[in-house]
């Protein structure tokens, strides 16, 4: 049975595209995550995988509300200090990954590995999203992104163990 995308998940998925991401930008980072470990493993098998994780109430949640606060620090719309720790991804503010965990924790705890080991390495679209010279802020763009790969990564896992649907 196909489930019916929510207005929230299509927001969610609406907003990630016109922040310049899209599901194989998200499927190539779980490939580049898991392809060392699933022999064969195809994009269409991990952008299958980044669907479902964006089928997930508190992945849509994290979306929008880590969007919505990036475009607000974009729009100069935060008050200090908040809008110069957004603007600058001040190091020590750890908010976004906060917001991260939420998408991680989907699918247990090698979640966890696969999501920090993505955000050192920024592979792909990590890397541009980080590069702050482009005017754009995406201090939660840039956690929620690569969580949702590491989720996607981590179900994969889960669905090559027998441990989840489908």
């Amino acid at each position: 049975m196909e489930n019916k995308i929510t207005e929230l998940e299509q927001t969610a998925r609406n907003w990630l595209k016109e922040r310049g991401v899209g599901i194989d930008d998200m499927a190539d980072l779980v490939y580049y995550l898991q392809s060392k470990y699933h022999e064969g493993l195809t994009l269409d098998e991990c952008r299958h995988n980044v669907h479902k994780v964006l089928q997930k109430r508190e992945v849509q949640n994290a979306i929008i509300t880590g969007i919505q606060m990036d475009k607000l620090a974009e729009d100069n719309k935060l008050e200090e200090p908040l809008q110069t720790t957004v603007v600058t991804d001040e190091s020590l503010y750890g908010i976004d990954e906060i917001i991260a965990f939420a998408i991680v924790n989907v699918y247990g705890s090698i979640g966890f590995t696969n999501y920090g080991y993505i955000d050192k390495q920024k592979p792909g679209i990590l890397k541009e999203l980080d590069d702050k010279s482009t005017g754009k802020c995406h201090t939660f763009l840039d956690d929620i992104v690569g969580a949702i790969a590491a989720a996607a990564s981590s179900r994969l896992a889960h669905s090559a163990a027998g441990d989840d649907e489908e």
